[in-house]
Protein backbone atom coordinates (compact mmCIF):
# COMPACT_ATOMS: atom_id res chain seq x y z
CA UNK A 1 0.00 0.00 0.00
CA UNK A 2 1.60 3.50 -1.22
CA UNK A 3 2.49 5.77 1.65
CA UNK A 4 2.32 9.36 1.19
CA UNK A 5 4.46 11.76 3.57
CA UNK A 6 2.73 15.26 2.33
CA UNK A 7 4.62 17.55 4.04
CA UNK A 8 8.01 15.79 2.63
CA UNK A 9 6.38 15.08 -0.79
CA UNK A 10 7.37 11.88 -0.80
CA UNK A 11 5.79 8.45 -2.03
CA UNK A 12 6.70 4.79 -0.33
CA UNK A 13 5.66 2.05 -3.17
CA UNK A 14 6.54 -1.46 -2.23
CA UNK A 15 7.42 -3.57 -5.56
CA UNK A 16 8.17 -7.67 -4.70
CA UNK A 17 9.67 -9.76 -7.24
CA UNK A 18 7.97 -13.19 -7.09
CA UNK A 19 8.47 -17.16 -8.64
CA UNK A 20 10.14 -20.45 -7.66
CA UNK A 21 13.14 -21.32 -5.89
CA UNK A 22 16.12 -19.90 -7.63
CA UNK A 23 14.69 -18.62 -11.09
CA UNK A 24 16.59 -15.28 -10.53
CA UNK A 25 14.48 -12.77 -8.13
CA UNK A 26 17.82 -12.40 -6.26
CA UNK A 27 19.77 -11.82 -9.54
CA UNK A 28 17.45 -9.25 -11.00
CA UNK A 29 17.81 -7.32 -7.74
CA UNK A 30 21.40 -7.79 -8.15
CA UNK A 31 21.41 -6.30 -11.97
CA UNK A 32 19.20 -3.54 -11.01
CA UNK A 33 21.64 -2.34 -8.17
CA UNK A 34 24.49 -2.77 -10.30
CA UNK A 35 23.10 -0.32 -13.18
CA UNK A 36 21.83 2.13 -11.24
CA UNK A 37 24.40 3.04 -9.14
CA UNK A 38 24.59 4.51 -5.23
CA UNK A 39 22.79 7.66 -6.90
CA UNK A 40 19.93 6.26 -7.87
CA UNK A 41 19.75 2.91 -5.36
CA UNK A 42 20.16 2.07 -1.78
CA UNK A 43 21.90 -0.36 -0.56
CA UNK A 44 20.97 -4.31 -1.49
CA UNK A 45 20.44 -6.22 1.74
CA UNK A 46 20.10 -9.79 1.25
CA UNK A 47 19.65 -12.70 4.07
CA UNK A 48 20.44 -15.49 2.36
CA UNK A 49 21.05 -19.42 3.81
CA UNK A 50 24.00 -21.22 3.26
CA UNK A 51 23.51 -22.32 -0.07
CA UNK A 52 22.87 -18.88 -1.01
CA UNK A 53 19.19 -19.30 -1.61
CA UNK A 54 17.26 -16.09 -0.71
CA UNK A 55 15.28 -16.80 3.19
CA UNK A 56 13.26 -14.14 3.54
CA UNK A 57 14.25 -10.82 1.17
CA UNK A 58 16.47 -8.88 -0.74
CA UNK A 59 15.61 -4.92 -0.70
CA UNK A 60 17.02 -2.39 -2.81
CA UNK A 61 15.55 1.18 -2.94
CA UNK A 62 15.47 3.50 -6.50
CA UNK A 63 14.14 7.15 -6.36
CA UNK A 64 12.48 8.36 -8.71
CA UNK A 65 10.29 11.90 -9.21
CA UNK A 66 6.37 11.23 -9.72
CA UNK A 67 4.37 14.40 -10.28
CA UNK A 68 6.45 16.44 -8.11
CA UNK A 69 6.74 13.75 -5.09
CA UNK A 70 9.71 11.99 -4.44
CA UNK A 71 8.90 8.54 -5.24
CA UNK A 72 10.81 5.38 -3.08
CA UNK A 73 10.54 2.24 -4.81
CA UNK A 74 11.33 -0.84 -2.76
CA UNK A 75 11.84 -4.00 -4.13
CA UNK A 76 11.98 -7.11 -2.30
CA UNK A 77 12.16 -10.52 -3.01
CA UNK A 78 10.28 -13.60 -1.64
CA UNK A 79 12.06 -17.24 -0.86
CA UNK A 80 10.76 -19.31 -3.28
CA UNK A 81 11.17 -22.72 -1.65
CA UNK A 82 7.70 -24.56 -0.49
CA UNK A 83 8.86 -24.21 3.19
CA UNK A 84 8.50 -20.62 3.22
CA UNK A 85 5.03 -20.09 2.49
CA UNK A 86 4.25 -17.68 5.61
CA UNK A 87 7.27 -15.89 4.71
CA UNK A 88 5.86 -15.25 1.61
CA UNK A 89 2.83 -13.66 2.81
CA UNK A 90 4.26 -11.50 5.36
CA UNK A 91 6.34 -10.25 2.51
CA UNK A 92 3.33 -9.45 0.20
CA UNK A 93 2.06 -7.96 2.79
CA UNK A 94 1.12 -3.88 1.82
CA UNK A 95 2.83 -4.46 -1.90
CA UNK A 96 2.12 -2.43 -4.70
CA UNK A 97 2.55 -4.57 -7.50
CA UNK A 98 4.12 -7.80 -8.58
CA UNK A 99 6.62 -9.22 -10.69
CA UNK A 100 6.33 -12.24 -11.59
CA UNK A 101 9.37 -14.41 -12.27
CA UNK A 102 9.33 -17.73 -14.42
CA UNK A 103 11.95 -19.94 -14.79
CA UNK A 104 12.08 -20.69 -18.60
CA UNK A 105 13.72 -24.50 -18.00
CA UNK A 106 11.64 -27.18 -19.54
CA UNK A 107 12.11 -28.96 -16.52
CA UNK A 108 11.05 -26.30 -13.91
CA UNK A 109 7.47 -25.55 -15.62
CA UNK A 110 5.31 -27.10 -12.71
CA UNK A 111 7.09 -25.29 -9.89
CA UNK A 112 6.05 -22.26 -11.89
CA UNK A 113 2.68 -23.21 -12.07
CA UNK A 114 2.80 -23.87 -8.15
CA UNK A 115 4.43 -20.84 -7.38
CA UNK A 116 1.91 -19.00 -9.12
CA UNK A 117 -0.87 -20.44 -7.61
CA UNK A 118 0.87 -19.61 -4.60
CA UNK A 119 1.28 -15.86 -5.49
CA UNK A 120 -2.73 -15.65 -6.51
CA UNK A 121 -3.65 -17.26 -3.08
CA UNK A 122 -1.32 -15.03 -0.78
CA UNK A 123 -2.81 -12.45 -2.32
CA UNK A 124 -6.24 -13.36 -1.99
CA UNK A 125 -5.43 -13.35 1.82
CA UNK A 126 -4.88 -9.52 1.62
CA UNK A 127 -8.11 -9.17 -0.16
CA UNK A 128 -6.33 -8.48 -3.54
CA UNK A 129 -6.81 -10.14 -6.87
CA UNK A 130 -4.25 -11.15 -9.13
CA UNK A 131 -6.74 -10.42 -12.85
CA UNK A 132 -7.12 -6.58 -11.30
CA UNK A 133 -3.69 -6.09 -9.17
CA UNK A 134 -0.21 -4.27 -10.86
CA UNK A 135 1.52 -7.51 -12.46
CA UNK A 136 4.32 -8.53 -14.77
CA UNK A 137 5.58 -11.58 -15.92
CA UNK A 138 9.44 -12.02 -16.76
CA UNK A 139 10.04 -15.29 -18.21
CA UNK A 140 13.78 -15.60 -17.20
CA UNK A 141 16.86 -17.91 -18.05
CA UNK A 142 16.11 -17.26 -22.03
CA UNK A 143 19.99 -17.67 -22.39
CA UNK A 144 19.90 -21.46 -21.46
CA UNK A 145 19.59 -24.42 -23.73
CA UNK A 146 16.49 -26.84 -23.57
CA UNK A 147 14.03 -23.85 -22.62
CA UNK A 148 10.45 -23.97 -22.95
CA UNK A 149 9.14 -21.88 -25.99
CA UNK A 150 7.35 -18.26 -25.58
CA UNK A 151 3.94 -19.36 -26.86
CA UNK A 152 3.87 -22.35 -24.49
CA UNK A 153 4.68 -20.19 -21.78
CA UNK A 154 1.95 -17.28 -22.56
CA UNK A 155 -1.01 -20.23 -23.36
CA UNK A 156 0.12 -21.43 -19.51
CA UNK A 157 0.78 -18.13 -17.69
CA UNK A 158 -1.25 -14.97 -19.95
CA UNK A 159 -3.66 -16.96 -21.29
CA UNK A 160 -5.63 -13.65 -22.65
CA UNK A 161 -2.42 -11.75 -23.11
CA UNK A 162 -3.11 -8.94 -20.99
CA UNK A 163 -0.68 -9.12 -18.71
CA UNK A 164 2.89 -7.33 -19.92
CA UNK A 165 5.49 -10.29 -20.67
CA UNK A 166 9.17 -9.91 -20.72
CA UNK A 167 11.90 -12.33 -21.64
CA UNK A 168 14.87 -11.88 -19.48
CA UNK A 169 18.08 -13.54 -18.25
CA UNK A 170 19.00 -11.65 -14.91
CA UNK A 171 21.95 -12.82 -14.80
CA UNK A 172 23.18 -10.75 -17.87
CA UNK A 173 20.67 -7.96 -17.65
CA UNK A 174 18.59 -8.50 -20.96
CA UNK A 175 14.62 -7.86 -20.32
CA UNK A 176 15.89 -6.65 -16.47
CA UNK A 177 15.02 -2.65 -17.25
CA UNK A 178 12.23 -3.19 -19.24
CA UNK A 179 10.50 -5.56 -16.51
CA UNK A 180 11.46 -3.27 -13.72
CA UNK A 181 9.99 -0.07 -16.00
CA UNK A 182 7.24 -1.34 -16.90
CA UNK A 183 6.24 -2.95 -12.92
CA UNK A 184 7.05 1.32 -11.86
CA UNK A 185 5.02 2.84 -14.87
CA UNK A 186 1.35 0.23 -13.44
CA UNK A 187 2.52 0.75 -10.10
CA UNK A 188 2.18 4.67 -10.63
CA UNK A 189 -0.89 4.59 -13.34
CA UNK A 190 -2.73 2.27 -10.47
CA UNK A 191 -2.07 5.18 -7.98
CA UNK A 192 -2.68 8.08 -9.90
CA UNK A 193 -5.78 6.41 -11.07
CA UNK A 194 -6.92 5.40 -6.97
CA UNK A 195 -6.61 8.77 -6.56
CA UNK A 196 -8.98 10.47 -9.03
CA UNK A 197 -11.46 7.84 -7.44
CA UNK A 198 -10.86 9.37 -4.22
CA UNK A 199 -11.27 13.00 -5.97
Amino acid sequence: MAMFNLAKREIDLKIVYCGPGLCGKTTNLQHIHKMLGPQQCGELVSLATKDDRTLFFDFLLIERYISGFKTHFHLYTVPGQVQYALTRRAVLMGADGVVFVVDSQNSRLQENIASLKDLGEHLRFYKKDLNTFPFVLQYNKRDLPNIIPVDVLNATFNRLNKIPAFESSAITGMGVAATLNEICKIVQKNLENDRLKKK
